[in-house]
């Protein structure tokens, strides 16, 4: 699915892997969260290896997949209060942390709703809200607005970019739009390579060139 992709990404940047469906985005960030193994090769996360400290990366990041993880028959408080003990949080560190998530998605309304009564933005929110539990220092967005009405992604793209802040964020899509609104830079994928990484602003340049040459 991947052949040679290789790029870097700083603390406080985002970052949007562009690409359509198959380009192999989802590929790299399952590798950068360790939920696969490189054939070959390997990634560093927070100067973390994903070969030789998984269980590190997995302490640095906070992970949202395409398919949410929610528990569907659990009210929203009990499964983030789940997840924090999951992470080694207890007592006033956890209360602290479900205070701040809480706020952060806006999920106060819906805290003692069932998972499954939530509208698909509520769910999305549930489970950035998961992600961001134990304060990560990377956050990994896998197609992040995927399904969403267009106030629910104006909502999502708020809180990715007040996210920011001192930490650093991957996100996929396949929709030009949505990194444009988003990221402050973009790693385009198609078909398991890297074909272009800038600002937006770079890549039309570079496109404007390429058109004149």
């Amino acid at each position: 699915a991947l052949n040679d992709v290789s790029f870097e990404v700083k603390r406080g940047e985002i970052v949007g892997l562009l690409g359509p469906n198959g380009a192999g985005k989802s590929t790299t960030m399952k590798i950068l969260t360790t939920y696969l193994h490189p054939t070959r090769g390997t990634a560093q996360v927070g100067g973390i290896d994903v070969l030789k400290d998984p269980v590190g990366v997995r302490r640095t990041i906070g992970y949202l997949p395409e398919i949410l993880p929610l528990y569907m028959d659990m009210e929203v408080r009990s499964y983030l209060e789940f997840v924090g003990k999951a992470r080694g949080l207890n007592g006033a560190k956890l209360r602290e942390r479900l205070d701040v998530v809480v706020e952060e998605t806006g999920l106060k309304p819906m805290y003692r709703k069932i998972c499954r009564e939530l509208s698909k933005g509520y769910k999305q929110r549930t489970a950035l809200a998961q992600a961001l539990i134990h304060d990560p220092e990377v956050i990994v967005l896998d197609e992040p607005t995927s399904g969403l009405d267009p106030h629910q992604i104006v909502e999502i793209r708020r809180l990715i970019r007040n996210l920011a802040e001192g930490k650093t964020v991957i996100l996929s899509t396949h929709i030009l739009q949505e990194v444009e609104a988003t990221a402050d830079r973009i790693v385009i994928i198609n078909r398991g390579r890297i074909v272009g990484d800038g600002t937006i602003e770079e890549l039309r340049n570079r496109a404007q060139d390429f058109e004149r040459s």
